[in-house]
């Protein structure tokens, strides 16, 4: 059991410490201190939702709806580009504006959906953690409940610790500089990752 769950947890965190739209967004809520804890926790929650529904064995249903992926993969660049294209906005008002996002501006559930739209438009969260871990526990077998229980504890982990182990940077983003340098770099790694699905 305990080499079950050292298995996920391990396996559950490689698979998402790659920087995508999904940390950017934490990363950058962290930055702010708006919202932190409900942001990742339901990150988190999501990626439990979808571990536990790939060890239950639904990982078929992917290969039973050839048009899912499809479908996400679109909805999700669009998705994607429109995101990205408001962070290059922001990186170019004015500092006042920067500030005020600092201070936490938006509000809860502006932050909840865009959190979610970013892990269930994204199809590569479906094949990591429905496909791919739920292959890779299916060969635990009688364990394999614990080897998703560790990949689960691996998503609360990374984001709680990436959610508020940012405030470590907020020195370096009291300038409205750092601000707008972090935005154009968010909006390049969105319209990145759009690209990428489309292709």
């Amino acid at each position: 059991m305990g080499a079950a769950a050292a298995s996920g947890f391990a396996l559950g965190l490689s698979l998402i410490l790659a920087i995508g739209a999904q940390n950017a967004f934490v990363l950058r809520q962290g930055l702010r201190r708006a919202h932190v804890l409900p942001v990742c926790l339901t990150c988190a929650a999501s990626d439990a939702v979808l571990i536990a529904a790939g060890v239950a064995g639904f990982g078929w249903i992917v290969g039973k709806a050839p048009w899912l992926v499809p479908a996400m993969r679109w909805a999700g660049a669009a998705f994607l580009f429109v995101y990205g294209a408001l962070s290059f906005r922001a990186a170019a008002t004015s500092g006042e504006r920067l500030e005020a996002a600092d201070r936490g501006a938006g509000t809860l559930g502006a932050a909840l959906a865009t959190c979610l739209a970013l892990t269930w438009l994204n199809p590569h969260v479906y094949l990591d953690t429905v496909v791919l871990l739920g292959s890779v526990a299916a060969g635990w077998d009688g364990s394999r409940w614990a080897f998703g229980a560790g990949a689960v504890m691996a998503s609360f982990v990374f984001f709680l610790s990436l959610g508020y182990g940012a405030r470590a940077l907020s020195p370096l983003f009291a300038k409205p500089a750092a601000w707008r340098v972090l935005e154009a770099v968010v909006g390049v790694t969105m319209w990145a990752i759009a690209l990428g699905l489309v292709l």
